[in-house]
């Protein structure tokens, strides 16, 4: 089920409403909430203002009609705002979200007061209101975010932010909960790094669909390249990247291979895929998937080499959090001494957002033991500074759990004289992170993003998918 970033997603909304507080607020605050959604692409789901007094929530018996609409929209809505335009009555906001059912993301808001306008007929007192409502939230046991300030007008910057990243974190709960991921063939045997468990990603809403690559080679061996889907996968490519030395023959191949990979996706309605690409692939088959891989994960189908199934899990968390391609690399290379950068690097996956100069090649070190002529279909290119996000999903098996590490950091122009996907981070404490790496049992694998996106991953995984988050 996939949840598409950039678009308008369903809010429900609560306005919060206490009798001895001047009702006019509720009026006012609707008006400044419209303008704040219309700015950030926020589709209301509300009360209309003729359903309770101005559409604010403060009875029992005005939670039960919040709740009613809720439902209706139950499959729309992606995550609740609280609203409180003075006090609010904490029963009623915590009453709507138990009858409601939504058991998704909620943010809570307060309106500052005035200094000026502190008398009975403008005095708001919602900073104690909202202490209030979490406290009964709490008490529900109803996970809740938080505004960066304790009190903000819906019209300052601020809170335009805190929506448009709670709308993030919605967008991330929504898709870790329901997502398809397809794992192509076996894990490569030397790797038990890439090991995990099925039924802790099921019991967190991640399904599993799995395929011999038997049945994918098997099935591209039957196109030819007189096929149609042939042909159209091929212009597709050439339209994509340069494919620099590659013969037309290994392009046939790779083109074949993509169209039968697109079938599987397409036939179990996939978000994401992890490949066996390494060495049943070059041996049986004679080339490199990378080239389609990478297509994958440009248009928002992460796909991850060597059958990780929790790394391309990883790419698909962080694309939701900021509406853009993920990559998965090595945590490969020192920089000569610098302590706190490293080089980044893979045989050649990386979606094309991050390589400005990519051109189909070969994957030299595997050509070493399979032969280069079998590994056409990987990626060169190097990515330039960018902003960045990096991190990494994983179940915990000893301990029955999802965990997870992320952290901020920059990509640089740093000279780099090597081949394949490659990149240069520099990150705050890069030895203190490898430690917390190495000690904890995470893989080599690492993903990265180009964003600054990591407070809400934090906040979906540990808030609202009850992970074990680091955030270096």
């Amino acid at each position: 089920m996939s949840v598409k970033t950039g678009t308008p997603i369903s809010l429900g909304v609560i306005i919060g409403n206490r009798d001895f507080f001047p009702d006019k607020l509720v009026g006012e605050c609707r008006s400044d909430l419209l303008d704040v959604f219309q700015k950030v692409g926020v589709n209301p789901i509300m009360l209309d203002e003729t359903a309770t007094k101005l559409g604010g929530v403060e009875t029992f018996q005005e939670a039960q009609k919040c709740a009613e609409l809720f439902r209706k929209h139950a499959d729309t809505i992606m995550g609740v705002l609280v609203v409180l335009p003075n006090f609010g009555d904490e029963k009623g906001v915590a009453e709507t979200l138990k009858l409601a059912r939504l058991d998704v993301p909620v943010l809570i808001q307060a309106y500052p007061d005035d200094l000026s306008r502190m008398d009975v007929a403008r005095r708001r007192d919602a900073w104690c209101g909202k202490i209030s409502v979490c406290n009964n939230l709490y008490q529900f046991g109803i996970n809740y975010s938080l505004t960066t300030k304790h009190v903000v007008h819906p019209s300052d910057p601020s809170f335009e932010a805190d929506l448009k990243n709670f709308m993030a974190v919605c967008r991330v709960v929504k898709g870790l909960r329901n997502v398809r991921i397809g794992a192509v063939g076996a894990r490569p045997g030397a790797f038990n790094t890439v090991r995990y468990s099925e039924k802790i990603l099921q019991r967190n809403g991640i399904s599993v669909v799995t395929i011999d690559l038997s049945h994918i080679l098997g099935n591209a061996n039957k196109l030819t390249a007189a096929d149609q889907s042939v042909k159209d996968r091929l212009d597709a490519i050439k339209a994509y990247t340069p494919t620099g030395r590659t013969p037309d023959d290994k392009l046939i191949q790779i083109a074949k291979l993509d169209v039968v990979l697109n079938d599987f996706m397409q036939e179990h309605a996939l978000d994401a895929t992890a490949i066996q690409c390494w060495t049943s692939l070059q041996q049986n088959y004679g080339c490199n998937v990378c080239t389609s891989m990478s297509i994958m994960s440009e248009n928002m189908l992460p796909s991850a080499c060597e059958v990780d199934v929790t790394g391309t899990l990883s790419m698909y968390a962080m694309q939701l959090a900021s509406g853009s391609p993920s990559a998965l690399v090595d945590w490969n290379n020192n920089y000569a001494d610098d302590e706190n950068k490293c080089v980044l690097f893979h045989c050649g996956n990386w979606a094309k957002s991050f390589l400005p100069d990519i051109e189909i090649s070969t994957a030299p070190i595997l050509g070493t033991t399979v032969g280069e002529e079998n590994t056409y279909g990987a990626l060169a290119g190097r990515t330039p500074a960018n902003p960045l996000t990096y991190g990494r999903i994983s179940t915990d098996d000893p301990k029955g759990v999802m965990k997870a590490y992320i952290g901020e950091g920059v990509l640089t122009n740093d000279p780099l004289n090597t081949f394949g996907n490659r990149a240069v981070a520099q990150i705050d404490n890069l030895q203190g992170l490898m430690q917390y790496v190495c000690r904890n049992g995470f893989e080599h694998h690492v993903v990265m993003n180009a964003s600054k996106t990591a407070g809400i991953l934090e906040e979906a995984m540990r808030n609202y998918m009850g992970w074990d988050v680091y955030k270096h």
